[in-house]
């Protein structure tokens, strides 16, 4: 006969009113039953002073270690008597193991991409000013805690043209932008709080809808459903929770009611999922601690598009809240213990074998190698960026991208990470072949051929774009390769013999990622996309048309690697790499902007079209030396003073050695001539600007790391803060 054991922190069962339920059910189940909690076990003798059921009263009993244990107290409370429990556990199967909290149910399920995509985007959020920026992409939220239960503590904020609106559970106000921040602000302070985009789930009426799905493992071992049913929220809250007063339904009728001739296909839909999610959860808590879990409950929305989304998934999710279905629970949870209790080593076999076979399954991860004349390591901040939604990601530095980065790069990335993300740069030939040789990339990226050391290869672009095919050469001859078909001199790559997938990404031409509605927002860039069928709005934190082609590569690579538009659209809310038209809003209304990393005449018409275009009055462009551009030095620099010219830029500077040629040709073009100022003494530089500028002005420097600009810019901020 079976021996179960009830673990409870309570110390009276008559306190704990489902314990009656598992004693009866256990004695019809031919078991042994009896109460306890953590401060009655001897560990010296392996007994338990516990209480038994008999003759419709609990009665204390010397009780022998029980064959198995059911957890049925509060985590938190048992958490106290942590090394009883641990030393039971050693001794004892238990039917009942937490699977962590939402944040690592949220990791765990992005190990398989099977589930990823049912999952919201999720962020940790830190400070207010990480919320605002999610805010900017996701006019509609949930802010909640992280450990959270039963609804309480949810924020639902949506953003108006004049402040935001907060709606809880029990009521809602209007915030200012300075009022949410102190709310946020306060919330931080009490504890780990996540944010999501909010998915509309409403019925027909208006009202807020989720379903429940819950499953338990039976005597047999296996998964088997409980129940499903939904839940509504009351008229004019958005909480569907139970305990905030939602109700429930049975789920037939609802499913009839609400999707009329979709309602079987549906059911199948959430029966099929709820199976399917208990086993990959079981799975993964088998490979990770060598423990098997009974019962899960899901929360989960459906979409305008029928689409599931997953909300929590709850390890200790209670009876159902009506239905009669105590019994069921309980009999699942009793015969599930026999089970446990008598097939331990069936159970020890079935982890040993779960493992080899995800260790032969190990898939080959992604190696994703970028190159091109501009935009690589923003490009690289964008993927990394997305990927990180769903897996570990190894990335390389900023700028760095030489092989002896690629080098210790190879070292750094471990068995753990599940994508590599890196910069191939150059200035030779043969440096990428060597890049590739150090660490062979299976997708590749190019982002254009431009005239960035063009001076190295006799001032041809085609051997710019030669050096740049040794990517193509080198990657995975079955890979994926990603082009830009807007740059006309990416048509000298040498794609011919590649046998792998070359996809292409464009704003001007037709392409397979192609942007369009590109504009200017605040900080930003908004631009839409078709994307798996549907076209969809993003935003990317930081300006020029340029770097949308960026974000279109990152894109490219996520989507095909399996990842959904909601990570994509919350994986481009990235970290900017520095210096990299940076924003610097200063006093009086002066805006400087930070382009002081690489200077190439590409970067340079870029960088002043962000200038033209978020310029509130005055505009003054201080631009800096170009490097490696051989004999096309002095064409590329006349064509660059006409282009400023056409922009119409109110005072050019430039700094450093023979930039004069830019403004000279700027001049004789038309260019005004007493707001055209050439510099190579930065003091002097910095003097000149003390007298001209005014507020409301905006100011570009732009130029590369090697000639110092930065130096202005700090210049500025210290003049201007």
């Amino acid at each position: 006969m079976t021996s179960i054991g009830m673990l409870h922190h309570r110390k009276d069962p008559n306190t704990v009113i489902k314990s009656y339920a598992y004693a009866a059910v256990a004695k019809a189940e031919g078991a042994t039953f009896f109460y306890f909690s953590p401060g009655k076990v001897n560990f010296a003798n392996s007994t338990i002073r516990g209480q038994v059921y008999e003759n419709g009263k609990w009665v204390e009993k010397i009780m022998p270690f029980p064959d198995v244990i059911y957890n049925a107290g509060s985590p938190e409370k048992l958490a106290k008597s942590k090394e009883v429990i641990q030393k039971l556990k050693d001794k004892i199967p238990f039917t009942t193991h937490s699977i962590g909290n939402k944040w690592n149910v949220q990791k765990r399920l992005k190990e398989a991409n099977e589930f990823s995509n049912y999952l919201i985007p999720t962020e940790i959020i830190k400070s207010s000013d990480s919320f605002f920026k999610y805010m900017d992409v996701f006019e509609k939220v949930v802010f909640k805690p992280i450990d959270g239960r039963k609804g309480k503590g949810i924020l639902f904020i949506t953003k108006k043209s004049n402040g935001f609106h907060v709606q809880t559970d029990s009521d809602s106000k209007f915030y200012t932008t300075q009022q949410l921040a102190v709310l946020i602000k306060s919330k931080i302070k009490t504890g780990t709080h996540i944010l999501q985009p909010y998915i509309t789930s409403v019925t027909k009426s208006g009202q807020v809808f989720d379903f429940r799905l819950h499953v338990q493992k039976n005597g047999e071992g296996k998964w088997v459903i409980t129940t499903i049913y939904p839940r509504i929220a009351p008229s004019g809250s958005i909480i569907a929770n139970i305990n905030n007063g939602g109700n429930t339904n049975y789920l037939e009728p609802f499913l009839e009611q609400e999707f009329q001739e979709k309602a079987f296909n549906i059911k199948r839909m959430l029966e099929y999922f709820s199976l399917s999610l208990a086993k990959h959860l079981d799975e993964i808590q088998m490979l990770l601690f060598d423990e098997v879990i009974d019962e899960i409950g899901i929360d989960v929305g459906l979409d305008q598009n029928h689409k599931i989304w997953i909300y929590e998934v709850n390890w200790r999710p209670g009876c159902p809240p009506a239905f009669y279905l105590e019994l069921d629970v309980v009999t699942n949870t009793i015969r599930y213990a026999i089970y446990l209790a008598n097939n331990q080593q069936r159970i020890k076999a079935q982890i040993r074998q779960l493992k080899r076979k995800r260790n032969q399954k190990k898939r080959e991860i992604p190696i994703i190698a970028i190159t091109g004349s501009a935009g690589k390591t923003t490009s690289k901040a964008f993927l990394a960026s997305i990927l990180a939604k769903k897996w570990n990601v190894f990335e390389s530095k900023d700028y760095w991208n030489t092989t002896e980065h690629t080098k210790k790069h190879k070292e750094l990335i471990e068995p753990s990470h599940e994508a590599v993300v890196l910069e191939y740069g150059m200035a030779y030939p043969g440096v990428i072949t060597e890049h590739c040789k150090i660490i062979t990339p299976n997708i590749s990226i190019v982002t254009n051929i431009g005239l960035a050391h063009v001076g190295n290869f006799n001032s041809d672009i085609r051997g710019v774009a030669h050096a740049k095919s040794e990517l193509i050469h080198g990657m995975d001859q079955h890979g994926l390769l990603v082009v830009n078909k807007d740059d006309a001199n990416s048509r000298f790559l040498e794609t011919q013999k590649f046998k792998g997938k070359i996809l292409t990404v464009g704003i001007k031409s037709a392409a397979d990622y192609r942007a369009y509605d590109v504009k200017y927002a605040k900080e930003g860039m908004e631009f839409k996309i078709r994307l798996q069928g549907k076209v969809i709005q993003l935003y990317i934190p930081i300006l020029g048309e340029h770097h949308v082609y960026n974000a279109l590569n990152a894109i490219a690579v996520a989507d095909q690697l399996g990842f959904s538009p909601m990570d994509i659209k919350a994986g481009l809310i990235f970290k900017k790499p520095p210096r990299r038209l940076t924003i610097y809003n200063c006093k009086n209304n002066i805006t400087v902007i930070d382009d002081t990393v690489h200077s190439h005449p590409q970067g340079v018409r870029a960088a002043i079209d962000v200038l033209s275009n978020i310029s509130k009055d005055r505009t003054i462009a201080i631009i800096g030396q170009m490097r490696e551009l051989g004999d096309l030095r002095e064409a590329e620099y006349r064509k660059l003073g006409e282009y400023l010219l056409s922009k119409k830029i109110d005072y050019l500077i430039t700094y450093g050695f023979r930039t004069d040629e830019i403004s000279n040709h700027a001049k004789a073009k038309g260019f005004p001539s007493q707001r055209v100022y050439h510099f190579t003494d930065k003091d002097k530089l910095h003097d000149l600007l003390s007298q001209i500028i005014r507020s409301n002005d905006t100011i570009l420097v732009k130029g590369a790391s090697k000639t110092n600009m930065f130096e202005t810019v700090k210049f500025l901020d210290e003049k201007y803060g």
